[in-house]
């Protein structure tokens, strides 16, 4: 009986070869957005604003620029608002500025492999396959990390009214794998119940 030496690699590479096709998904996951806005959230909440009650305040964006900046300020007006202030548009009309100013606002990646990484093996005529990752042990940490500041002053004289340090929030997501054929995650990003219907989980 006539064996192709082939046949075995060929059957090798049915079994580990897989695709997939990115349609309508945005630029970011889901996860990486969760990871801004928790790490948000949790840094606005340590802003202690001491702002007389019924003041108007602006909140000056000029000073916070980066990916989901938007997001951080517009938190950071609902804790203005929660803290019984009054939100304004205008610089004029205002009775106080506060200027939040971003240090950080980005995502940290730290990852610890025992096994072999995924690599690329060239297939004459037809491109390359990309063979899957054999762990042994593997810890993959991803961290939103957001460190913010802010500077409260008399909108008419232009007098300092409260400086604030600079606060941190964190937010992390982590994968595990072991023995190759175990995995699961960890995160402080979707409290339960809405965790067991996160596909990102």
């Amino acid at each position: 009986m006539f064996r192709s030496p082939f046949l075995p690699a060929a059957l090798c590479l049915l079994l580990v070869a897989c695709s997939t096709q990115r349609t309508t998904e945005p630029g970011r996951t889901a996860t990486e957005q969760m990871l801004f806005s928790t790490a948000a959230e949790r840094a606005a909440d340590k802003l202690a604003f001491s702002l007389p009650q019924g003041s108007k305040v602006f909140v000056d964006p000029a000073y916070a620029e980066g990916t989901d900046s938007k997001y951080l300020l517009g938190t950071i007006r609902d804790r203005i608002l929660r803290k019984g202030s009054d939100l304004v548009d205008d610089k004029g009309k205002a009775d106080i500025v506060i200027e939040p100013r971003i240090g950080a606002i980005s995502v940290d990646r730290d990852k610890t492999l025992f096994g072999i990484p995924d690599f690329g093996v060239p297939i004459p005529l037809a491109g390359q396959v990309q063979m899957p990752e054999i762990a042994l042990f593997k810890r993959d940490t991803q961290q939103g990390v957001i460190k913010v500041a802010a500077t409260a002053y008399d909108a008419k004289t232009g007098l300092l009214i409260q400086s604030l340090d600079p606060v941190y929030g964190f937010a992390h997501k982590k994968e595990w794998a072991a023995l190759i054929f175990f995995s699961w995650d960890t995160n402080d990003l979707v409290p339960k119940p809405a965790r067991e219907e996160w596909v990102g989980r």
